[in-house]
């Protein structure tokens, strides 16, 4: 037999093997963290450290942040094939590629630090790595072996893309608000690392001392925050061949946050509701009408009060100054019912929600309707302690027929009408093992909360808040395709 398929099939059989993971006699049979709190730790900011050097390949853990949805399983997938068949060709050694998703039952695994312990317990001994990177992270090994080799292994290092605050962003809580720029966390879509010394002391921290926020809301921030420890820990190691935009020395570039599923779905697939309320009528829904309204096939506006001359549907619901749970639950009443649209979707937003559907209805054609779908920009609380996750209000809610439908059948409801809707939703579908499915695209607050160089805002499904701008001019400049610009 030729040389050259002897080499090939060498290859396959490894990769096939690596993908199919340790034999069932080697898997952990829990996720419960093997790892013990240490009863007396002598310096828990500096454990034992390796006297080898870093190796190679076989010694990189590689964490894809896949998720459950059928859609994104498949493609976290795709990215493990193409990992693995690229380190076989290479012929330097076979890192370790797992799908976050699959390591345990527990949805709270996106947010990393639950992760951290059964992570170190299974691949610790051997490893000197562990790169977490998006679905969308294309990894270029070669060029990422140069990288890690730079850093000693033996320290603990921190290294991604940094971004930092342009102002004192809400969504980071206000920290570093005197000098905003001066803190730096990963752009998740370059993907980010931690050398395994520094992943030891947070498996080992995680395990006796939690976040101080209950919340997770921008993950990499978070993570960046946890690390740092008020300056115990260290800060993020900028790496230029983290990227985003491809260079010929990129150890990782980004594809999309809006792949390209096909045709979008058409406007008769997708039932758009709006919350408001009669204070907001001549405020609000003016802004709503002259931005995004004009693209829905099917709105209705829920209120207080009928208002014929917008018009609003008024639920029987009263208005409250929070939560809005009783309003929410009223509509996915409704769009079950014999006398609203049969749509496949069905979106809920804020009055003061600003979203382009166009490019939502693009992102629905990669989801099946018939499947259980939470989609939009995901939440978490208490996910240390196993708590739940929850798509957010303000940047719109997307659920599909069968996940309404699931969710009304169950009883699951909220325990007062100013009940937080996003939050009664996301703890009911925890119950009911429906998964969130997070988009970065959709964001909770304005763009300039967000970092200038983040890559979720290139092409944004949803902003929130009318606080201090001008709405119509963000609409214009954030979610108006070109399509759209002669039309407002």
């Amino acid at each position: 037999m030729p040389l050259h398929i002897v080499v090939n099939r060498c290859k396959l059989v490894a990769v096939f093997f690596l993908w199919v993971g340790p034999s069932a006699a080697d898997r952990p049979t829990d996720r419960a963290p093997v790892l013990k709190r240490p009863e007396h730790p002598e310096n828990p900011q500096h454990p034992e450290q390796p006297e080898h050097g870093f190796k190679g390949l076989e010694e990189v853990v590689i964490v894809i942040q896949s998720q459950r949805n059928s859609f994104h399983a498949r493609r976290g997938h795709q990215r493990k094939v193409e990992i693995l068949q690229q380190a076989a060709e290479l012929q330097q050694g076979l890192p370790v590629v797992l799908l976050l998703h699959e390591l345990s039952d527990y949805e709270g695994d996106w947010s990393i630090l639950p992760a951290l312990p059964h992570l170190l317990a299974v691949y610790g001994a051997s490893a000197s790595w562990f790169l977490f990177a998006e679905e969308g992270t294309v990894v270029t090994l070669p060029a990422l072996l140069k990288v890690l080799f730079r850093f000693p292994v033996q320290e603990e290092w921190f290294l991604g893309k940094r971004l930092h605050d342009n102002k004192a962003s809400i969504i980071h809580h206000y920290t570093f608000s005197e000098d905003p720029g001066s803190f730096g966390y990963p752009d998740p879509a370059a993907g980010w690392a931690l050398s395994a010394p520094l992943c030891k002391r947070l498996a080992e921290r995680i395990l006796y001392e939690n976040p101080k926020s209950d919340f997770t809301i921008d993950l990499t921030h978070e993570i960046a925050l946890y690390v740092w420890e008020e300056g115990n820990g260290p800060k993020l190691t900028s790496v230029p061949e983290f990227c985003t935009k491809p260079r010929d020395d990129c150890a990782t570039t980004f594809t999309t946050y809006l792949p390209d599923c096909g045709d979008p779905v058409p406007k008769s697939s997708l039932f758009v509701a709006v919350k408001t309320c009669e204070k907001f009528h001549s405020t609000r829904v003016p802004v709503v009408k002259s931005t995004w309204e004009k693209d829905a096939g099917i709105l209705e506006y829920y209120s207080d009060v009928a208002d014929a001359s917008i018009p609003t549907v008024n639920l029987g619901v009263p208005n409250t100054e929070r939560g809005h749970c009783g309003k929410t639950w009223a509509i996915l009443q409704r769009f079950l019912s014999e006398t609203a649209s049969k749509a496949d979707w069905l979106l809920i937003v804020d009055d003061d929600t600003l979203i382009s559907l166009p490019r939502l209805r693009r992102l629905l054609r990669c989801y099946e309707p018939k499947e259980a779908v939470s989609l939009g920009e995901r939440y978490g609380y208490g996910l240390v302690q196993r708590g739940y996750s929850y798509v957010t209000g303000g940047g719109g809610m997307v659920l599909s027929r069968a996940a309404v439908a699931r969710l009304l059948s169950s009883g699951c409801s909220c325990y007062s009408h100013d009940a937080p809707d996003d939050m009664v939703l996301g703890r009911c579908f925890a119950s009911l093992g429906v998964p969130v499915t997070h988009s970065p695209l959709f964001h909770q607050a304005q763009p300039d909360d967000y970092s200038e160089a983040q890559t979720s805002l290139l092409q944004a499904i949803s902003f929130h808040k009318h606080w201090n701008i001008d709405p119509v001019t963000v609409y214009a400049k954030w979610l108006r395709d070109a399509a759209q610009r002669d039309e407002l």
